[in-house]
């Protein structure tokens, strides 16, 4: 009790718990788009369960990851390594090797499947002739994947342990108060909880705003696969993009709500 009374006066922890906070709500916007998309593919009544399911999943595997804090950071040791042949040094040897740990794996394994369900919802929502096609087939295989709660269920928990792995090592990063990360994670993933219905609905209503999403989620895939193979892309940078996009999209959300009124007029 005193060493939490003392780092609750303690300025630095508070500044490190502001600013793990925002870093949490911002990485948890890659998790709530997926989740968002994947929800709305459900009948109606069952899109809220998934989505508090789905969320409280992504707390549930995050507090379990804090509470083994030194595995996760196991998960960061080398596993195996490949020689790179392309760059040979003066002895006709590898002059680099890559280095791969369980968290390169994963990431690299996550944005595989980011992108192929990514793809996956383009490639449907810009043929809608098959989509009808798999809709009136009973018991179709794709259609029965993408409807069914439970397959949902499954796909949002295989992203929330990919982004769960990624948000509690940037948390460890930034400070080393195990109640301060757990405070931030808690915090992160009730804002989470309280923009999943709003943005689900947003994306639903916007089928523009839908593409503008999946183009978001093969962005993050590419960006993980990268991370995987060592190469560091600033995240400020993949926000940046992502907000400028989201900025021009609703200017062209307005301009086509005032031709509709002009129309109507």
């Amino acid at each position: 009790m005193d060493s939490l009374m003392a780092l609750a006066s303690d300025p630095t922890a508070w500044a490190a718990l502001i600013t793990l906070i925002v870093m949490e709500v911002v990485l948890g916007i890659d998790n709530l788009v997926f989740i968002s998309i994947l929800s709305n593919k459900l009948p109606l009544e069952q899109r809220t369960k998934a989505r508090r399911l789905g969320i409280s999943l992504a707390l549930i595997m995050r507090l379990a990851l804090l509470s083994t804090i030194a595995f996760i950071v196991g998960l960061t040791a080398p596993v195996f390594q490949l020689p790179w042949h392309g760059a040979l040094n003066e002895h006709g040897e590898p002059a680099w090797e890559l280095v791969f740990s369980w968290r390169d794996i994963i990431l690299i394994v996550g944005g595989l499947f980011l992108i192929w369900k990514a793809t996956t919802e383009i490639h449907h929502n810009v043929d809608p002739t098959r989509a009808e096609e798999e809709a009136a087939i009973p018991g179709d295989a794709g259609r029965a994947a993408a409807r069914n709660f439970g397959a949902t269920i499954v796909q949002i928990l295989l992203l929330d342990i990919v982004f769960s792995v990624d948000s509690i090592l940037t948390a460890v990063g930034m400070t080393d108060h195990l109640p301060v990360m757990v405070i931030a994670v808690i915090v992160a993933v009730s804002v989470m909880m309280l923009a999943a219905d709003p943005l689900a609905n947003f994306i639903h209503h916007n089928p523009t705003v839908v593409m503008l999403a999946l183009g978001f989620l093969l962005m993050i895939g590419a960006t993980l696969i990268a991370e995987g193979f060592g190469v560091h892309v600033p995240k400020g940078y993949i926000y940046a993009a992502m907000a400028f996009s989201g900025v021009v999209e609703g200017l062209n959300m307005a301009s086509r709500n005032a031709a509709k009124k002009r129309a109507e007029r």
